[in-house]
């Protein structure tokens, strides 16, 4: 019965980081998967456990008390939410993308962006980052935008860690004619604010995540900023009951610890600057919660094995389409993470 299997899932799909346990590892410093180090806020597990005791229940099909504590914490603007990212990106190109069309996307990036527009049916138009410092051509991707139904930008970027300035997210905006998904998971531990943009533009959709400022990785819930017009339509394409009612109190519990976020966002900001001064190896500039290192004349696999040895697990780029093999991406973790890394990388 294989043969009645979708030829676009025969090969491919997304590529996971390693994990430590199956290198046999005790005490193992966890770099992988740009997760938050720290456990969840206080007031995020008191949240969760108590709609725990009301999970009996289905959950409210419009996520009320996760939309009302986002407006509440941003202001005035309308939201979606979904089982993370992931979830939105695939409810968003559901709602919006008919088999045949088309969606351009900014590479080297997060891959699942082209899995789901295949998955729907849709076709990929990829544009290539600059090779130098891999910052965007606006010129190019607003080309590939004018046939596109949707645009899809990572700022800042998964895996090279640069952010797109503002300035240049509004170039985009002003010359395609389609939508811009503009993914700000790790928008948090940038110094970009795109929010303003919301106000001026009715093509452009801001991703947000719980899973790394907020802790919440294991929890899978993501939201976005959208113009008015799309909510309606893209809770009709939503799977049902899509956002569990534990994970929705958790996140609402989470936004009212600012201490949380902020503490991780410092820790992230100071281990950036030590990774990039005393990494022998070449650190790329990053605005994200991770750093990207070029290890030739090694491959990224070839890196990642090396460091497993020492108790260090980290992701090799190897399958981020048009970036070159030869660089790890290390996400910020412990302090005792961030310094066994360190000395790993400076005693290979």
């Amino acid at each position: 019965m294989e043969r009645l299997v979708r030829d676009c899932f025969r090969t491919g799909g997304y590529v996971f980081a390693k994990k430590a346990d199956e290198h046999g590892l005790s005490r193992i410093a966890r770099l992988a998967s740009n997760e938050n180090p720290e456990v969840p806020s206080p007031k995020a597990q008191a949240a969760a456990k108590k709609a725990l005791g009301k999970a009996n229940r289905y959950p409210d099909e419009r996520v009320d008390v996760l939309i009302n504590a986002l407006r509440a914490h941003y202001g005035d603007y309308s939201f979606v939410t979904g089982v993370g990212m992931d979830g939105v990106i695939e409810t968003l190109i559901r709602t919006l993308v008919e088999p045949g069309e088309t969606v351009a996307i900014a590479i080297p990036t997060f891959s699942f962006y082209g899995l789901a527009v295949v998955a729907q049916g849709g076709n990929v138009t990829t544009v290539s980052r600059k090779k130098n410092d891999f910052s965007l051509d606006p010129k190019q991707l607003v080309r590939a935008g004018r046939t596109a139904k949707v645009t899809i930008l990572c700022s800042p970027n998964n895996p090279t860690g640069n952010a797109t300035p503002v300035e240049i997210v509004s170039e985009v905006l002003d010359g395609i004619d389609g939508v811009l998904f503009l993914d700000n998971a790790y928008v948090e531990f940038s110094d970009c604010d795109y929010l303003p943009l919301m106000k001026q533009y009715d093509n452009l959709i801001l991703g947000r995540t719980f899973s790394k400022v907020h802790s919440l990785a294991g929890l899978r819930i993501g939201y976005a900023f959208v113009p008015p017009w799309l909510v309606p339509y893209y809770q009709r394409a939503g799977t049902p009951f899509a956002v569990n009612s534990v994970s929705a109190a958790a996140a609402a519990g989470a936004l009212t610890d600012r201490d949380h976020a902020e503490r991780y966002i410092a820790q992230v900001k100071r281990w950036r600057k030590r990774f990039s001064d005393e990494v022998k190896y070449p650190v790329m500039p990053s605005d994200a919660n991770f750093v990207m290192v070029d290890v030739s004349p090694d491959t990224g696999d070839q890196m990642v094995e090396k460091l497993l040895k020492h108790g260090v697990v980290v992701r090799s780029c190897r399958s981020f389409a048009g970036l070159p093999d030869h660089y790890i991406r290390v996400s910020i973790g412990e302090d005792w993470e961030n310094k066994l890394f360190i000395k790993a990388m400076n005693g290979l």
